[in-house]
């Protein structure tokens, strides 16, 4: 992509966004909050894990973005007898008598991890490195994984039988923890009407991967001012209940706060969201609007708070004010 300024490449990239959402909204009819936070955490460069009932169309959604983003996609279906292997690759004995690395499901550009707290800490264990490294180690050997490159996990929240809660180490690899909630009655009518037909929407790839690569640094590049970083920083500070910044409603109600990622991820957020909304730099509103989706998973409740009802975003919010 050639622009002569980096104005000119923000305006591209919200009319690039817009395109992105419209072709979305041609499968995805609602939820238009989380397609907006994947969309973020695409151009932030993080990983997104989707929490929400059955049949709320969170594959369908990564699905969707895949094929509009032009990228190569593999979906992985965690099980209780996935092995890491069956993930990362293996290595085989070819006719030469040479081993061979096979690569396995998470060489693409967008993972889908389904179900992703069905299969045991060791095989969860195996998307640690691609996550954060963006490489895999297999016999000694690292192999980097090709750019872009994003994992969006799926969890259902209510069916906790035969699941392995992710441990905070993995979950903190995650930008954000999206809740999708049940649609609108009108919104259920327009998806009963539009997947009941034989019609069949014909999606057009909008970006492909070197325009994505080209937008991630164009985000970063996005200035940002100091009264914003100190209340991004100051906002995660205040989460832990131990830390002499700590606001009284979190020692209170929080047994463990969210560490430095959370502040990083938030100002990343707040520039994309920005971005989106055809702002220059963000502020203060742009990191709040991003601040439930990042603490919601970095954020440890105590006795108290689930004995009283205070969720997540109770605190969240009373930390904000």
């Amino acid at each position: 992509m050639d622009f002569k300024t980096d104005v000119e490449a923000m305006k591209a990239f919200t009319d690039k966004y817009s395109q992105l959402r419209n072709e979305i909204a041609k499968v995805i009819i609602g939820q238009d909050e989380v397609i907006r936070k994947v969309i973020i955490s695409i151009f932030s460069r993080g990983h997104c894990l989707l929490v929400g009932v059955p049949g709320l169309a969170k594959t369908l959604l990564v699905n969707t973005i895949a094929q509009t983003l032009g990228l190569k996609y593999n979906r992985i279906q965690f099980t209780p007898d996935l092995m890491p292997s069956d993930i990362i690759g293996t290595e085989i004995l070819d006719e030469t008598r040479n081993f061979r690395f096979i690569e396995g499901p998470v060489f693409a550009n967008v993972i889908l991890a389904d179900e992703i707290n069905r299969t045991p800490p060791k095989t969860q264990s195996a998307l640690l490195e691609a996550m954060q490294e963006k490489s895999v180690t297999a016999a000694g050997i690292t192999y980097k994984l090709e750019d872009p490159f994003f994992v969006l996990a799926t969890q259902n929240p209510i069916e906790q039988e035969g699941t392995y809660p992710l441990p905070e180490a993995q979950l903190d690899r995650f930008m954000f923890n999206v809740w999708l909630d049940y649609p609108s009655f009108d919104e259920e009518v327009n998806v009963v009407k539009s997947t009941t037909t034989d019609l069949k929407k014909e999606l057009n790839v909008v970006l492909n991967a070197n325009d994505i690569i080209y937008f991630q640094k164009l985000i970063r590049k996005i200035p940002v001012a100091d009264n914003v970083i100190e209340y991004a920083v100051k906002l995660a500070s205040r989460t832990r209940p131990g830390s002499s910044s700590a606001h009284p409603f979190a020692r209170e109600y929080v047994s463990w706060g969210a560490g430095p990622r959370a502040s990083q991820y938030l100002i990343l957020g707040a520039k994309c969201n920005a971005a989106i909304n055809g702002k220059y730099s963000p502020d203060i509103e742009d990191v709040n609007a991003i601040a439930n989706d990042v603490l919601r998973h970095r954020v440890v409740r105590n006795y108290k708070a689930e004995a009283e009802g205070i969720s997540i975003e109770n605190i969240v919010e009373k930390l904000s004010e």
